[in-house]
């Protein structure tokens, strides 16, 4: 792709020579939009959709929802060759972040005097001038930012951060933006608010889905992502300063909000539906940023990605890059044979992974199942673990689960691991019995047994050789 690093448009163009991109005509932000996005994901072959002549608002002011949701689209983003697969994916990701993150510290981000944002300005500003989305009906409001990139500064150090935190509309002047405790914005922002200070942010609203999958990931304390999105790229991010806030956000932004979290000022926020298809609570507070700016493009594009009971719009995506790490964990752990990972998305790819290896020793299987549930990567919310052995394609749940019901004993196959890393954030936590979030997890043996290999029946089944003949022989029919 040509262009300036984080442009939008020309990824929307890659895609549409994919066959990849639908456009929609005269779909209404309150509900209707929402809902086509959610029925969209949920098909075998999804493609991106680019929302116009939205009810209410000139034709140009555009929303892109289910931008991630594809192997080739995911590939693309990433900049990695085109895969038609999820396992192709996951093998062509595996090592990346690793090296991705080394090299981030080389591309610092470079500051541009121009970009294509800065095309139209907003000194008054009204937030209500882009169709943001009310996306489902118990929903506390519209919320602009779902796939968004919220930048912020540190206040002891020139350390900038971009985090993906949601951004209600509150009226023409304000965002409420949820900053989950513990995360590197909220942190920033808390030194802000114990000293007293405002607190500047700029959040993108729209670009390359490359700016809000990376920010919406764990990448090292202390490392901007700008960074690490430069080093996927091979070349610097170029970044304007923000005229109000002097935050770095990419040139060719699509929608860019600034402004200032004033001392303690939260307002109400929510209720918004969590990755794992729930909502967690109630309405509660978060920090309202007051909007001094608004940038944005001609015919400018919102990007959506709310989440929702999965498969919702940017799972897929998580499922890719957790598998990738989820696998590189399990190798760098020692653990052999490790054929396939998958995190799946009814999961949120947190709460259900499946690992698929060949056997080699008594003992194997086992392993295999509490090191996926207990490592670094996996550890946080992962209540099941499964394992399978290397004739089942772990992403595919008919067989993960035909292997769970035929290759297990329940009395001997299941291992129970008591105060467990859990979360506030689960559905079950009001269950739990403790304001502690301990919670159980399952390790699931569904391999045939080892003492048992050289007698366990046949599967009923073509070869995986025949059955690759069959399929170019009569592609037209299968």
């Amino acid at each position: 792709m040509s262009g300036n690093p984080l442009d939008l448009r020309p990824w929307l163009a890659q895609v549409e020579k994919l066959g990849e991109l639908r456009e929609v005509r005269g779909a209404d932000w309150n509900l209707e939009l929402g809902a086509i996005s959610e029925l969209n994901v949920k098909k075998d072959a999804p493609p991106a959709l680019l929302f116009d002549e939205i009810k209410g608002y000139p034709k140009g002011f555009r929303v892109l929802t289910c931008s991630t949701s594809s192997p080739a689209r995911l590939s693309s983003i990433l900049r990695l060759p085109v895969q038609a697969t999820h396992q192709g994916l996951v093998e062509t990701l595996r090592g990346k972040p690793a090296q991705w993150q080394a090299q981030a510290p080389k591309y610092d981000p470079i500051v541009a005097t121009t970009g294509a944002v800065l095309e139209n300005v907003q000194s008054e500003p009204d937030v209500l001038a882009f169709p943001s989305p009310c996306w489902h009906e118990m929903d506390g409001g519209r919320y602009i930012g779902t796939g968004c990139s919220v930048v912020t500064r540190d206040l002891d150090s020139d350390w900038v951060n971009v985090g993906t935190y949601r951004a209600q509309v509150l009226d023409s002047k304000h965002v409420a933006v949820d900053m989950v405790p513990g995360k590197h914005g909220r942190i920033q922002y808390e030194k802000h608010k114990k000293a007293g200070k405002r607190f500047a942010m700029a959040i993108v609203l729209g670009s390359d889905p490359l700016g809000y999958l990376i920010s919406g990931i764990e990448i090292p304390f202390g490392m901007c992502e700008w960074n690490y999105i430069g080093a996927i790229l091979g070349e610097p991010v170029a970044v304007l300063k923000g005229e109000v806030t002097g935050l770095p956000f990419p040139a060719a932004s699509e929608i860019v909000l600034e402004g200032f979290v004033e001392p303690n000022d939260e307002r109400t926020e929510g209720p918004f539906g969590e990755f794992h298809g729930y909502y967690p609570g109630k309405a509660g507070t978060a920090p309202c940023m007051t909007v001094s700016r608004v940038h944005y493009r001609d015919n400018p594009i919102l990007m959506g990605s709310p989440p929702a009971k999965p498969p919702n719009d940017y799972s897929y995506s998580k499922a890719v890059m957790r598998s990738a790490l989820l696998h590189d964990a399990l190798v760098a752990s020692g653990l052999s044979e490790v054929k396939a990972v998958w995190a799946h998305e009814i999961g949120g790819a947190r709460m259900f992974n499946v690992v698929a290896i060949r056997q080699r020793y008594a003992g194997h299987s086992r392993q295999a199942g509490h090191l996926l549930s207990q490592c670094g990567v996996g550890a946080y919310m992962s209540r099941y673990s499964v394992v399978v052995d290397d004739d089942i394609d772990p992403s595919n749940l008919h067989e993960v689960m035909w292997a769970v019901a035929t290759r297990t004993d329940p009395a001997v196959d299941i291992d129970i691991i008591r105060r467990g890393m859990g979360s506030k954030n689960d559905p079950m936590y009001v269950a739990y019995g403790s304001d502690t979030p301990w919670t159980s997890k399952a390790v699931i043996d569904a391999c045939r047994p080892w003492d048992h290999l050289h007698d366990f029946p046949a599967v009923a089944e073509a070869s995986k050789d025949l059955q690759e003949k069959t399929r170019a022989k009569w592609k037209d029919l299968l």
